[in-house]
């Protein structure tokens, strides 16, 4: 069976991803909704996901709270903390003790 060619969505996705600068993040959420889809966040994580190997920085988008929910594609929950900490973004311990990264400093809003 031959691979599935992705979507133009898909491609749009790696777009922006692609814009994202050093030491900031981004959302699922705002990329969908930069889009023109925004309830289409799940469907960017799938983008993600199948550009994990690519090279494009994909451990830049992280959930609406700043938590690493993409880890999984990174080879380890830590990996993609570390990538995020050598570009200087820093992190903001939750009540239930779990990091997320300090959006109010590092959020880069498409479009904007």
């Amino acid at each position: 069976m031959a691979a599935k060619a992705p979507s133009d969505f898909f491609e749009r996705v790696w777009e922006v991803v692609a814009e994202i600068p050093f030491g900031t993040v981004t959302t699922y959420g705002h990329i969908a909704a930069h889009l023109g889809s925004k309830r289409a966040a799940r469907t960017v994580g799938w983008a993600l996901r199948a550009a994990a190997q690519s090279g494009l920085p994909c451990h830049r988008v992280v959930d609406r709270y700043g938590g690493l929910s993409g880890h999984a594609a990174f080879g380890g929950p830590h990996v993609m903390e570390d990538l995020l900490r050598s570009e200087g973004v820093t992190f903001v311990q939750r009540e239930d003790d779990v990091a997320c990264v300090d959006m109010s400093r590092h959020l880069w809003v498409p479009g904007d």
